[in-house]
């Protein structure tokens, strides 16, 4: 059994951190020009600020911040579908967008992390028993 980290996935990185810069874009061109929900812009625009904190660890392919971003994402993806069904003109087209790149980043992610999810997994099986797992000791 090799010991070798796995390689990263290079296309899935990409794939990620493409979905959730598009992402970050339509968010903020959705609430401020495309179609906002009042006349000049709205707070949604505020939407965009989750994203814009994991960019950057995206970006530098962190295991950490794609797992919690992969979590998050699935408010961005349930905020689209359930606009794209209620919502009417322009803005349902773009709640649909959203939903798809939110599925895009989601699945991009989890193609990146599954690969060191499956290795630590094999690591954890074959690695030294923690104290709690050792047999107890004869000291009497």
């Amino acid at each position: 059994m090799s010991t070798q980290p796995p390689s990263p996935n290079r296309l899935a990185a990409l794939g990620a951190t493409v979905s959730l810069a598009a992402l970050i874009v339509l968010s903020i061109a959705w609430e401020v020009w495309l179609a906002p929900l009042r006349p000049g812009g709205s707070a949604l625009v505020l939407k965009a600020v989750p994203l814009l904190l994991a960019l950057p660890g995206v970006w530098r392919q962190r295991l950490y911040t794609l797992q919690w971003a992969s979590m998050l994402i699935l408010l961005y993806f349930a905020e689209g579908v359930v606009r794209g069904w209620s919502d009417r003109g322009p803005s349902a087209g773009l709640a649909w967008l959203e939903a798809a790149l939110a599925g895009v980043f989601f699945i991009s992610t989890l193609a990146y992390v599954a690969p060191f999810k499956r290795a630590a997994k094999r690591a954890g099986k074959n690695g030294p028993k923690r104290r709690s797992e050792r047999p107890e000791s004869a000291d009497v």
